[in-house]
């Protein structure tokens, strides 16, 4: 698979002995992150203050903020999160999404292999429900193992959100799943739902198996 700083794995390439040295692209990236300030985080009273002799963009936000000026928001009383990952779906054109249930224990994920027929293009679609506040700068990073050996790093810019009661998400642009012998077979992913302010939504393992074909 190939990400924002990963590599794409062709048949005459040894996965496992990808990313043996930090890339260029993992370099950039670090460098970004240590000079990159996030905005500071504003309330739904702030934001709705600001502006106000903007017309257009006072009802922009009010549309924008929707349920969140009725009040506070609360999808789940006892969980102190303002974002809650629901579900992460594998989505390939004319397949069923391939789906994983992330509110039970995470622990179990790694029992339910996906399997990817090689050289297919994916989307993943991150379905999540925020509550409560705001959640600003939200990302998606995903790393890749073989054999334990990291294969592949993206990230990915989610957004900000205001709480609502309804589901939201976020599908990844399109990616190419590897292809070639040496590129088959199983893969383990580190996924975190994360933001501009390092607090980690979720955090979870699971599995894929890149076969010649789907059966």
């Amino acid at each position: 698979m190939s990400g924002e700083s990963g590599v794409t794995i062709t048949p005459d390439e040894d996965p496992t002995l990808s990313f043996e040295t930090e890339t260029s692209g993992d370099v950039e990236e670090e460098a970004i992150k240590s000079s990159y300030k996030p905005p500071p985080e504003k309330t739904i009273e702030e934001i709705l203050a600001a502006d106000q002799e903007d017309e257009s963009l006072r009802k922009y936000k009010e549309a924008l903020l929707g349920q969140a000026q009725a009040g506070a928001v609360i999808i789940d009383a006892n969980d102190p999160r303002k974002v809650i990952v629901k579900k992460l779906a594998l989505c390939v054109p004319n397949r069923d999404d391939l789906e994983l249930d992330l509110t039970g224990d995470l622990s179990e994920l790694k029992k339910q292999v996906f399997v990817i027929r090689e050289g297919v293009q994916y989307r993943i679609r991150i379905d999540f429900v925020v509550q409560r506040e705001i959640v600003h700068g939200l990302k998606y990073v995903q790393k890749t193992y073989r054999m334990g050996v990291p294969v592949d790093k993206m990230t990915h810019m989610v957004g900000s959100y205001p709480p609502k009661t309804e589901i939201q998400s976020y599908t990844t642009p399109p990616e190419d799943a590897p292809s070639g012998m040496l590129a088959r077979g199983s893969y383990s992913v580190n996924s975190v739902f994360t933001d501009d302010d390092k607090n980690i939504h979720l955090e979870w393992e699971w599995c894929f198996d890149i076969k010649k074909d789907w059966n």
